[in-house]
């Protein structure tokens, strides 16, 4: 009995080969589709993260300080990591204290910064309500957001979005989360969901598009 039952079984086997070569017309582009689905969303982004670097601050300077000059260019292109690593000093002492691994790039029309982060900088995982039951003691934390001159020596970066390991927290969160991490006193004219930039007085507006930031002095 074993062995008819083996017998059968490879028969089987065989008829199940025989019958899924016949039909492949119907099922393969069905299951090519499905592996291009998964695999597009990954390629489609073409989205580059980069660290922070000293050496990625240094041009970053030096292109800012080009646009200072008087006969210099009346704008400057930086990569996400570029101005991230420029701006680290002041992002660090206003992002949460335990950040690591902290890496930006551009994404749409939008600067966004990650990082391993502790969420007791939050004020605990209560701040975070319902969602901290799913969450551990430390996630990848994700802030996008967009960059504003609000005056003469002073920018924002304004956070339109806060995801904290996959999940995008609601809108009306964003504020109070900032407070919890902020330090110093807001200055004037600063939204209550952006950080405040301290920038050199003769940036006049920056903009993000096509996967590059651009920084425009101030023309008189």
């Amino acid at each position: 009995m074993g062995c008819l039952r083996r017998v059968g079984c490879l028969v089987l086997l065989i008829v199940i080969v025989v019958i899924g070569w016949a039909t492949r017309r119907q099922w393969l582009p069905l299951l090519q589709r499905k592996v291009a689905e998964v695999r597009a969303p990954a390629a489609a982004t073409g989205v580059v993260w980069e660290p922070i670097t000293d050496s990625a601050a240094a041009r970053a300077r030096a292109a800012i300080g080009k646009l200072g000059e008087r006969s210099g260019p009346v704008f400057a292109n930086l990569s996400g990591g570029e101005l991230a690593s420029y701006l680290y000093q002041q992002l660090t002492r206003q992002l949460p204290p335990s950040a690591q691994h902290v890496e930006a790039a551009v994404i749409g029309d939008q600067l966004v910064v990650r990082a391993s982060v502790q969420l007791t900088d939050f004020g605990g995982r209560n701040a975070l309500g319902p969602l901290a039951s799913v969450m551990g003691a430390r996630e990848m934390v994700q802030f996008g957001g967009t960059l504003d001159v609000v005056r003469s020596g002073l920018g924002e970066y304004r956070v339109r979005s806060i995801k904290v390991r996959d999940l995008t927290l609601p809108s009306p969160m964003i504020p109070k989360l900032l407070r919890q991490v902020e330090h110093g006193a807001r200055p004037a004219g600063v939204n209550d969901d952006a950080l405040p930039l301290v920038i050199p007085s003769y940036l006049a507006d920056a903009r993000i598009d096509n996967g590059k930031i651009t920084l425009y002095k101030a023309v008189s």
